[in-house]
């Protein structure tokens, strides 16, 4: 939802890795941003209004970003596409940074404009594996942001580690990034980045998607 130049921007970088895109905004000359060569779905419309959600194709959406210029309509929007079409991966755009973990709260990936980037979006919205943050140069390690099973919340990231058998590189908390000690414990809402072997990355995400040993 939102054609702007951020809505735009994340279009065509998902439709250029293969994804079928659909595109909502009020203003039908928003559009002319994706230029020519854009072949997804262009819907006008109010973004978290149920009609045009369907016809934007919610029910088979496997992500939704909320990326227009108004905190409360891509807060709502978000909310509408998570609970009443049961999309599981959202994240919304936010100007107001205060907000962010009121909303993260919600089970709502934010990201404040201050600290936003096109791949951080598109790394919420995405399976995993698809995309790391970092490869070094053989192409043997990289630096994978992976999603921690709820259960792991008040677990040290130390245990991540042994279980996993990687170095967590370092976390986002509340939009601020943090070099993680020994006894540093995994709270809702952190973004635990992950230095792992591509060939493990498989291995680590089906790991840390579960309960962690002994829960």
């Amino acid at each position: 939802m939102g054609c702007g130049r951020v809505g735009a921007s994340l279009g065509r970088a998902l439709e250029r890795v293969g994804h079928d895109v659909a595109i909502i905004d009020q203003n039908r000359d928003a559009f002319r941003r994706l230029g020519t060569g854009f072949e997804g779905r262009q819907v006008t419309g109010v973004g978290f209004d149920r009609d045009t959600l369907i016809e934007a194709g919610i029910r088979d959406a496997y992500a939704f970003a909320a990326v227009s210029s108004g905190d409360n309509s891509n807060i709502l929007a978000a909310r509408v596409a998570r609970e009443t079409f049961g999309v599981e991966n959202v994240v919304a755009r936010i100007y107001d940074p205060g907000r962010a973990e009121v909303y993260q709260r919600l089970g709502i990936p934010t990201v404040a404009t201050v600290k936003w980037a096109s791949d951080q979006i598109i790394r919420r919205m995405l399976p995993q594996g698809q995309l790391t943050e970092f490869t070094e140069p053989s192409g043997k390690v990289c630096i994978s942001e992976i999603p921690l099973n709820p259960a792991w919340i008040g677990r040290r990231l130390a245990e991540v580690e042994a279980a996993t058998g990687t170095r967590v590189a370092f976390l986002t908390r509340l939009g601020e990034g943090h070099v993680p000690g020994p006894d540093t414990v995994f709270q809702e809402g952190d973004l635990v980045h992950v230095a792992v072997l591509r060939a493990d990355l498989s291995r680590v995400e089906r790991q840390l998607d579960a309960p962690p040993p002994h829960a």
